[in-house]
């Protein structure tokens, strides 16, 4: 799934393709939307919050969109035919450019004053104008309990963070994904630096976690399952983290984040 960086380079490309244009062709591919028109109506901007897209049109309109595990927004010429079958979900056009949704988990339109019903829920994102690590710690701490890989991953408590992340930034803090909220002192540093590391890599394609932009030595534990780890040589192990059937994939070094 997306991760909250490419989501941010998504709302970016469709604001480059849309932003104060007046859309001469928007077509929902979605039983719920179908009769939907908003062809005369301008686009007013796209945000990202944390995994979600919102697209405000003129007219108090939010087309909200999730990429979910395989959608993408295609940026192309005006006029380009689209993918066939229902592979596209939504198409929004104006002279210059089409913007063609591609395997969309969610497509909704709503009034733009009601956008928190959809994403109201999320905690503080990690690329947001809202970002505040002392109210992502709180809800953190809310669960003490809870292990921290699930926690991570929980939007409601951080937006933007995915399995990529959560990975990398439990290696480099040295935490094993088991430990509870409650046993971990530094939550601050800990989420913070999942900040830094979505903020460093928002304004490229990939994921750099190392420094090292050559592709075999971008992260330290993600993909990299079974091979040895860059700081001890430990195989870096492999598993599921949360209860079926949302488990998601969790790598981690045994050595360097002991139990």
């Amino acid at each position: 799934m997306p991760e909250g960086d490419a989501v941010h380079r998504a709302a970016a490309r469709l604001r480059g393709a849309l932003d104060g244009r007046v859309l001469t062709r928007s077509d929902f591919r979605v039983p719920k939307h179908a009769t939907a028109d908003l062809s005369g109506r301008a686009v007013v901007t796209t945000l990202s919050r944390g995994k979600h897209l919102l697209t405000r049109v003129e007219g108090d309109l939010t087309v909200h969109t999730h990429l979910r595990m395989d959608g993408s927004w295609q940026i192309q010429p005006a006029g380009r035919r689209t993918a066939p079958g229902d592979l596209v979900r939504l198409v929004l056009a104006n002279e210059q450019w089409q913007a063609v949704g591609v395997r969309l988990g969610m497509v909704d339109l709503v009034r733009t004053a009601d956008e928190a019903r959809l994403v109201g829920h999320l905690g503080p994102d990690l690329l947001g104008p809202d970002w505040d690590p002392d109210e992502a710690v709180r809800r953190l701490r809310a669960a003490p309990d809870r292990t921290i890989g699930e926690a991570l991953l929980d939007q409601r408590n951080l937006a933007g963070i995915g399995t990529i992340y959560r990975a990398e930034t439990l290696f480099l803090r040295g935490i094993w994904p088991w430990k509870r909220v409650g046993e971990i002192e530094d939550l601050r540093g800990l989420v913070s630096l999942a900040q830094r590391l979505l903020e460093a890599n928002k304004g490229h394609a990939g994921t750099v976690t190392t420094g090292d932009r050559r592709p075999a030595n971008q992260t330290w534990v993600y993909g990299r399952a079974g091979r040895p780890c860059r700081r001890c040589g430990t195989r870096i192990s492999r598993g599921e983290m949360g209860a079926q059937p949302q488990e998601r994939l969790i790598l981690w070094c045994a050595d360097c984040q002991p139990r």
